[in-house]
């Protein structure tokens, strides 16, 4: 199924002015304790004699998730690097030993951050940092966000951005298929759409977004009280310089893509949309 991806991927960059800047890959090298809605029979730790061909083969890999606390996991940075593939931690229960390591290894990232990683553990009587705290420690670390409000609380949206600063935030939909329709469908038996989120049909866990980008700005400015033009830099150029692509993407200059899009002034509504040059939506 990868590699079934891996082929898609890359015929689709391969196309003229192609807007598919890469691949990413959640998983399957997670912790089984932080499934979430992973499809549990598939997580494993990292194998190499499955990932290095993958790596060596695909140009349009360009990031992979991981639980860092998995055998075999240093290894599986490394070989990220050298095939400059961002390494990011995800679904996992990491300690601060875990994560510093992985972070010297060259794991630089955090997947959705908040979700699918535990905060502070308890051992006894004694208190240990969880992965949130541990790569709120490492100063380098840069993290993403699913700001619609519902993954994470508004307080928490904010508290993220106090810490680790406009440059080292991204917004992300995480957003699925079913985003794009209007009904109650979602794309797997396993799943419902409820209170405006994928959930687990048993409710153990949520299972994915249905948000757009308009909505996580609109999350951070009215309700997490981040100033719009911050909103406006995590959702554009800090993401494109995580991902290495600022040269691009990101920002209105002369020789990048142009990348337009326009929002209300009152409710931020989307208002215009222009990729690469072609407009999009206009309801200006």
């Amino acid at each position: 199924m990868i590699e079934a991806a891996c082929e898609t991927c890359d015929k689709m960059m391969a196309e003229p002015d192609s807007p598919v800047m890469g691949l990413h890959l959640e998983g399957p090298y997670f912790n089984p304790a932080q499934a979430g809605a992973q499809i549990p029979e598939w997580i494993k730790p990292p194998v190499a004699e499955e990932y290095v061909p993958l790596m060596k083969k695909y140009a349009c890999l360009k990031r992979w998730d991981e639980a860092p606390e998995l055998p075999g996991s240093i290894d599986f940075i490394k070989s990220c690097k050298k095939h400059d593939i961002l390494p990011s931690i995800g679904h996992t229960r990491a300690t601060y030993s875990d994560v510093h390591a992985a972070n010297e290894a060259g794991m630089t990232h955090a997947t959705h951050f908040y979700n699918a990683m535990p905060v502070v553990y308890k051992k006894r009587e004694f208190k240990e940092a969880g992965t949130v705290e541990s790569i709120f420690a490492e100063q380098n670390m840069t993290v993403e966000m699913i700001a619609d409000g519902i993954h994470v609380p508004p307080v928490m949206l904010r508290m993220i951005y106090q810490i680790k600063g406009v440059d080292k935030t991204a917004l992300v939909t995480d957003s699925l298929a079913c985003a794009c329709t209007h009904g109650d469908a979602a794309f797997d038996p396993r799943v419902i759409l409820e209170d405006g989120v994928c959930k687990l049909a048993d409710r153990s866990a949520l299972a994915g977004s249905i948000a757009t980008m308009d909505r996580l700005i609109r999350t951070c400015v009215q309700q997490a009280n981040i100033p719009l033009e911050d909103a406006l830099t995590m959702s554009s150029l800090t993401p494109a310089r995580i991902m290495g692509i600022d040269d691009r993407k990101g920002s209105l200059e002369v020789g990048k893509d142009a990348d337009v899009v326009i929002y209300s002034a009152d409710e931020l509504e989307l208002k215009y949309v222009m990729q690469m040059g072609r407009e999009v939506v206009n309801t200006l």
